[in-house]
């Protein structure tokens, strides 16, 4: 680790261990280095050897403005190197990978003694980047990759208590009992530092002066004001950031595009539930009979976690796979999500409801039917709802999945009787995030500018 001699004014950036941050920290890391900032990526090096390979078939040479730095994390026997990150990261050891990154805190201060940036841009799991980079006179500001509306929701518990969440003034943002119950959502104790909400409004609070947003504010303007009046901050939204595709994943998706190609438009649903996200068989057997019900084209990435020893023929229901042939492409484990989705033949989205997938139907315009399964994902699906771009597959008791939900959801998007409104909306919200989405992130920019001034 050395610091880079130049002229350029250089920006620390500092991601949690988890892909679905890493990706908007990186896309945000590649505009800065395009407008003339020299960037130190700073993470464990399971990661920076993937952000590697994705800068090397990037089609912009990215090598001397990004520069990988490694965070080392203490050596655990549990916790090898290659869990240094939450991607296949057995459940049980997600505790310990928390552990291990806040452990490793004791080693920012000659990190950024070393390379002495001139800001330093931190997530929202890491409130102690912000208090030692101001010993060194170091702006810090967070930059928050997930809802708004969601930061919203946390923050009034924070101030109200789980008590009064009836109070919250967005009556469309909610959760059902059933959801409360499966996240275990509890009062907001003061300094319970191992309480990813804690640490979150820590990082909030501790920021200088600014918060940045991977959002804008045709998709969550009032939640952003909101959170920027109970929380005493500037909110800059700077987004949609969302992942490129590379020149290989271009490449490699030359099956996957010659089928959709002999599709009609807006006939293909595309299913796909993150990287970090597994369904139990049950649940895949229900998604696969609403499928079939639906009698709609449909690609379906399935993943599974690793070290878990089955197929994909053990895991949907007897003869699925023969009897959606031709309808159905189902593919075990990666898929090139963004180049689906910017096909002409998809009309609808399953998903998860992660931040970077919704922002990424938005952008497309592509409508959203909506499985939420962990985390933020059901206030994201509230709010897809609520803008009018998507519905949320209703579920049973204690949220079980049912087929003839999945079923209904999939009709009302995709069937051509049902599907005008809900295409519109997604359509005109993604031609407001094209028009106002640089602009937007240009005026981040320069207060960022401000800040090193």
């Amino acid at each position: 680790m050395e610091r880079i001699k130049e002229n350029s004014p250089s920006i620390l950036i500092f991601p949690w261990l988890g892909f679905g941050h890493v990706n908007p920290f990186l896309a945000l890391a590649k505009k800065l280095s395009k407008m003339n900032f020299h960037i130190y990526f700073l993470s464990t090096s399971i990661i920076l050897k993937s952000i590697k390979e994705t800068l090397d078939k990037n089609s912009t040479n990215y090598n001397l403005s990004i520069q990988l730095v490694e965070f080392h994390l203490p050596y655990l026997h549990e916790l090898p190197p290659h869990y240094h990150t939450t991607k296949d990261l057995p459940p049980h050891l997600h505790s310990t990978l928390i552990q291990a990154f806040q452990m490793a805190s004791s080693e920012f201060p000659s990190i950024i003694e070393t390379l002495k940036p001139n800001l330093i841009i931190y997530d929202g799991f890491q409130p102690w980047v912000a208090t030692m980079a101001s010993s060194c006179n170091i702006h810090a500001i967070m930059f928050y990759v997930s809802s708004t509306s969601g930061l919203a929701y946390l923050y009034h518990q924070f101030l109200h208590g789980t008590s009064n969440l009836t109070s919250f003034p967005f009556t469309s943002i909610y959760l059902h009992d059933c959801e409360i119950k499966k996240l275990g959502i509890q009062p907001i104790k003061p300094r319970d530092e191992k309480a990813f909400a804690y640490m979150i409004l820590k990082s909030f609070e501790q920021s200088h002066n600014i918060i940045l947003l991977n959002t804008c504010r045709d998709i969550e303007g009032k939640y952003i004001d909101y959170v920027s009046t109970i929380g005493k901050k500037e909110l800059i939204p700077i987004g949609p950031l969302i992942r490129e595709a590379t020149i290989g994943e271009e490449e490699d998706w030359g099956t996957i595009q010659s089928w959709l190609d002999k599709k009609d438009k807006l006939s293909c649903v595309y299913v796909s539930f993150g990287s970090e996200s597994f369904l139990s068989k049950q649940e895949i057997e229900a998604i696969a009979k609403g499928l079939e019900l639906s009698k709609v084209n449909f690609i379906w990435t399935i993943k599974f976690p690793k070290g878990v020893n089955t197929t994909m023929e053990e895991m949907v229901p007897q003869g699925f796979l023969e009897s959606t042939k031709g309808k159905g492409m189902v593919i075990e484990g990666w898929a090139p999500q963004s180049l689906i989705l910017n096909h002409s033949s998809i009309g609808g989205f399953i998903t998860h409801c992660g931040w970077n997938s919704i922002l990424e139907s938005m952008s497309f315009g592509i409508p959203i039917i909506a499985m939420p399964i962990n985390h933020d994902q059901p206030l994201n699906s509230r709010l897809v709802e609520e803008l009018g771009i998507g519905v949320e597959i209703l579920r049973g008791e204690n949220g079980k999945i049912m087929k003839e939900e999945v079923e209904k959801g999939i009709r009302k998007v995709v069937e051509e009787k049902t599907r005008k409104q809900v295409n519109l909306k997604a359509m005109q919200l993604s031609e407001k995030i094209k028009l106002k989405g640089e602009k937007a992130t240009d005026e981040g920019v320069k207060k960022l500018l401000k800040l090193l001034c």
